[in-house]
């Protein structure tokens, strides 16, 4: 939290990242456009002029929080892909769909928004962002259809299940909620076995 407006940042939080959080939540209360570059700032306890330090427009803070999402996602899911052996695709699928659901209940208004806002995105950033998420989803796919090359899967649509999977394990941060009765960790199992499931393990 600011100390006082305007006159820096406590501890190791920088500006950048107040802007952010503070642009997620109000963006996910009424929209990107419904959004302006004060409501942002004003939530931030930042004067706008303050907030244009940091970011040239609100595109460019929809962008970063876009941006970050998805290559932190892409760093979480090749990293796990990258701890399991590549003769146990059931193994695989397991560790890549744990990222993902536990990354999407993580951060659920960040993860949403990132979703609903997609077409607030201008090119020429829209275009990559979407080939990111594109290699993302490919992750899925290559995993089940390896997974029915080698006859651990039996799935006639290999990539169909791996495009379900990821959708379904997105879609999680719609509806999850703390006080739920399912632990994070419970979800996470049952949409593991979903997704070996879907993939006709």
């Amino acid at each position: 939290m600011l100390a006082a407006r305007d006159t820096g940042v406590a501890g190791d939080v920088s500006a950048e990242t107040l802007i952010i959080k503070a642009a997620v939540a109000v963006m996910s209360e009424h929209g990107y456009h419904g959004t302006s570059v004060r409501d942002i700032a004003d939530r931030a306890d930042l004067s706008p002029a303050s907030l244009y330090n940091h970011f040239a427009s609100k595109q460019q803070i929809l962008v970063a929080i876009m941006e970050r999402g998805i290559d932190e996602l892409l760093r979480r899911t090749r990293e796990a892909l990258d701890a399991v052996p590549e003769d146990d695709p059931a193994g695989r699928l397991r560790a890549i769909v744990e990222v993902h659901v536990l990354y999407h209940l993580e951060d659920q208004r960040g993860t949403q928004l990132g979703t609903s806002e997609l077409r607030a995105l201008e090119e020429p950033v829209r275009e990559a962002h979407i080939a990111k998420r594109l290699r993302h989803q490919r992750i899925f796919e290559s995993v089940v259809e390896d997974g029915v090359a080698r006859g651990v899967f039996g799935t006639p649509y290999p990539a169909d299940a791996g495009r379900a999977i990821v959708t379904m394990c997105t879609a999680v941060a719609t509806w999850y909620r703390a006080d739920g009765p399912l632990t994070r960790e419970e979800i996470c199992t049952r949409y593991q076995e979903l997704a070996l499931a879907a993939a006709g393990a």
